[in-house]
């Protein structure tokens, strides 16, 4: 497989390279979000919209900073864009789903903040991706990204219904389940570049 194809980009940003568990970027929304399934897949298709949005817009301003000679500008584009994009999804989810509005809480906003969003848009710009490439990337990470956080929040439910130390609940279980799941994805390290 070339590494300039699109199902390299795809399958290197979703299982090789993935945001959460290989690169480590936003975790806050990892570890807040995933106490729940369901909660989890709906964060994760809310991220993939915002990827896929940021992404699009961000290949497009590029495209027009590089022209211009304006690239100094490229950061506070993006986290307009982000911040837009975030506000788009937000007002839909309230609209069309409160109870998933109020469930989401405070993470849904903090999307716009998540580090996973903006790397996306900084690590397409730098590797000089085609518009087709960004889309494959955009996706890519984002069913990475809900991949690890329906991953986590499985793991977690099912620890729910075990007999868990007092030592090793709450919040150094989350962080000891994370770095299990990290280990088992840096195991594809070796598939990419």
């Amino acid at each position: 497989m070339q590494p300039d194809s699109l199902t390299f980009i795809f399958l290197n940003a979703f299982i090789i390279n993935n945001f959460v568990l290989a690169m480590f970027l936003g975790l806050c929304p990892f570890l807040g979000v995933s106490g729940k399934i369901k909660t989890a897949w709906n964060m994760g298709l809310a991220v993939v919209f915002v990827m896929l949005v940021s992404s699009t817009c961000a290949y497009g301003i590029n495209y027009l900073l590089v022209r211009f000679n304006l690239e100094f500008l490229r950061l506070i584009c993006y986290i307009a864009v982000i911040a837009s994009a975030v506000q788009l999804v937000e007002m839909v989810i309230k609209k069309f789903s409160p109870a998933l509005f109020r469930t989401l809480g405070i993470f849904l906003p903090l999307i716009t903040t998540n580090c996973a969003i903006l790397g996306l848009a900084l690590f397409q710009t730098n590797r000089d991706y085609n518009f087709a490439q960004c889309l494959a990337f955009s996706l890519g990470a984002g069913f990475g990204f809900t991949l690890a956080l329906v991953l986590m929040a499985g793991l977690r439910e099912k620890l729910e219904l075990a007999e868990v130390p007092d030592v090793s609940t709450g919040a150094a279980l989350s962080l000891m389940l994370a770095g299990l799941l990290s280990l088992a994805f840096m195991g594809f390290a070796g598939l990419g570049g």
